[in-house]
C-alpha cells in the first residue's frame, strides 16, 4: 500500500501570513479568541494587546446585557400597569346598574382607567338612530365605515395622527395616536367598535400588544349582549 504523504505542518510563519491576508479572521471568527492564551500587556514591544481587546468585549456585552434587562423590566412593569387598568376597568364595567350606567362607563370610567383623552364607541348604522343605543357617548356612523377604517383588522393601533370629529366628536382635536378595536356583539346588531385616543402621539404605535384590549373588547361584548338580551 502507498502511504499518503502527510501535509507539512503549519509553522508559526504560517500562521502569520494566513492572518496578513485575513486581517478581518478574528472579526468573523471571534470565538478563537476564546482558545488563544493571551500575551501580557507590553507597551515597549508591538504586541497586539488582546487583554486589552478582551477587557473591552466583555465591558460591552455587560453593558448590552445591563440594557437588555433594563428593556424587559421596563417591558414587564409596563405590561403590568396595564394589566391593572384592563382589570380595574372590567370590574368597573361589571358594577354598572343600568344599560345607561354601562355606556356611561365605557365612555367617561374607561377613558380614566386606561389613561387615555378620550373614548367613544362607534357603531354603524343604515339611519340616523339604533334602538337600545341612542345614548350619549355613542357615535353612530354609515353602514361600511368600520371595514374602511379597520382595513382588515379586528385591533388598529396608529401613531402620529389626527383625530376624526366622526369618531370624537369636539374631542377630535385632541388626538393624535389610537387604537380601535372591533366590537362584535351580534348577528343581530350592526358593527361596531371601540375608540381610545390619546393626545400623546406615540401612545398607540403598530406592533403594541393586542391581547389585553382584545379581552377588554370582549367583556364588553358579553355585557352588552347581557344588557340587550341578545344571543351571539
Amino acid at each position: 500500500m502507498t502511504n499518503t504523504p502527510r501535509p507539512p505542518a503549519l509553522t508559526s510563519a504560517d500562521v502569520i501570513a494566513y492572518l496578513k491576508s485575513h486581517p478581518d479572521f478574528l472579526t468573523k471568527n471571534p470565538e478563537a479568541l476564546d482558545l488563544l492564551v493571551l500575551p501580557k500587556q507590553q507597551s515597549d514591544r508591538k504586541i497586539a494587546d488582546f487583554q486589552t481587546y478582551m477587557i473591552e468585549r466583555l465591558k460591552a456585552d455587560k453593558t448590552e446585557a445591563i440594557e437588555t434587562a433594563k428593556e424587559i423590566v421596563e417591558t414587564a412593569r409596563h405590561n403590568m400597569n396595564n394589566q391593572g387598568r384592563i382589570h380595574r376597568s372590567v370590574l368597573r364595567l361589571l358594577e354598572s346598574e343600568s344599560f345607561e350606567e354601562f355606556i356611561e362607563s365605557i365612555t367617561s370610567d374607561l377613558t380614566t382607567f386606561l389613561n387615555v383623552d378620550i373614548t367613544s364607541l362607534v357603531i354603524e348604522s343604515d339611519g340616523d338612530k339604533i334602538p337600545h343605543v341612542t345614548l350619549p357617548g355613542i357615535r353612530i356612523v354609515p353602514a361600511g365605515t368600520l371595514d374602511k377604517w379597520m382595513n382588515g383588522k379586528n385591533i388598529l393601533h396608529q401613531s402620529d395622527i389626527s383625530g376624526v370629529e366622526t369618531v370624537y366628536g369636539a374631542g377630535a382635536q385632541l388626538v393624535r395616536s389610537q387604537v380601535l378595536v372591533r366590537v362584535d356583539v351580534s348577528q343581530k346588531t350592526p358593527p361596531a367598535m371601540l375608540a381610545f385616543g390619546s393626545r400623546d402621539p406615540q401612545m398607540f404605535q403598530a406592533g403594541q400588544g393586542t391581547e389585553q384590549v382584545s379581552f377588554l373588547a370582549g367583556v364588553v361584548e358579553r355585557c352588552i349582549r347581557s344588557w340587550l338580551h341578545l344571543s351571539i
